[in-house]
C-alpha cells in the first residue's frame, strides 16, 4: 500500500470510505459538496493538519486524518491527533490499517510528538481492541458537544 497526503482529486474516494461504515452512512454522503469542498481546502491549507490516503493498485482503499497540536501540559508536548481512521469494508483484515497507523505513529515522531492521541466512538468495539493491540490506551474519557 501506497501511503501518501491526500489531494482534492481524492475526497469521492475518502467520502466513499466515511459512508462504508455504519455511523458515517448516517452522517455523511459521497456527494461532493460545498461544505466538503471547504473543508478539503481547510485542511489541505493547514500546514498542522494532513489528509493521508491509503493506494493500492491506483485505488484509495484507506484514509486518516492527524492534525498535531501543539500546547503547554506535559511541558510543551506536541500531540498528533488522528481521526476518521477507515479502511474500505472489503479490505479489513488484512493489515492495511495497522499500515495507516504505523505511518501516521512514525510521522508523529519525525515531527516532534510525544503523545498520539485518538477519539473512537463507543460502539467501535472491534476498532478499539484494534488500537489497543497498537499499544494504545483507554486513558481519558472523551467529550463532546455538537454545536
Amino acid at each position: 500500500m501506497i501511503i501518501r497526503e491526500a489531494t482534492r482529486a481524492d475526497l469521492p474516494a475518502i467520502l466513499a470510505l466515511l459512508v462504508d461504515d455504519d455511523l458515517g452512512a448516517d452522517r455523511d454522503s459521497v456527494e461532493v459538496d460545498e461544505a466538503y469542498e471547504r473543508a478539503f481546502a481547510d485542511l489541505d491549507a493547514d500546514p498542522r493538519a494532513l489528509q493521508i490516503v491509503g493506494e493500492q493498485d491506483g485505488q484509495v482503499i484507506g484514509c486518516m486524518q492527524i492534525v498535531y497540536l501543539p500546547g503547554l501540559s506535559r511541558h510543551g508536548a506536541r500531540r498528533a491527533q488522528i481521526e476518521a481512521v477507515r479502511v474500505r469494508s472489503q479490505r479489513r483484515g488484512q493489515g492495511l490499517g495497522r499500515q495507516l497507523m504505523d505511518w501516521a505513529i512514525a510521522h508523529a515522531a519525525q515531527r516532534g510528538c510525544t503523545i498520539v492521541q485518538l477519539t473512537s466512538h463507543k460502539s467501535r468495539v472491534d476498532a478499539h481492541r484494534f488500537y489497543v493491540r497498537l499499544g494504545f490506551v483507554a486513558s481519558h474519557e472523551g467529550m463532546k458537544l455538537t454545536l
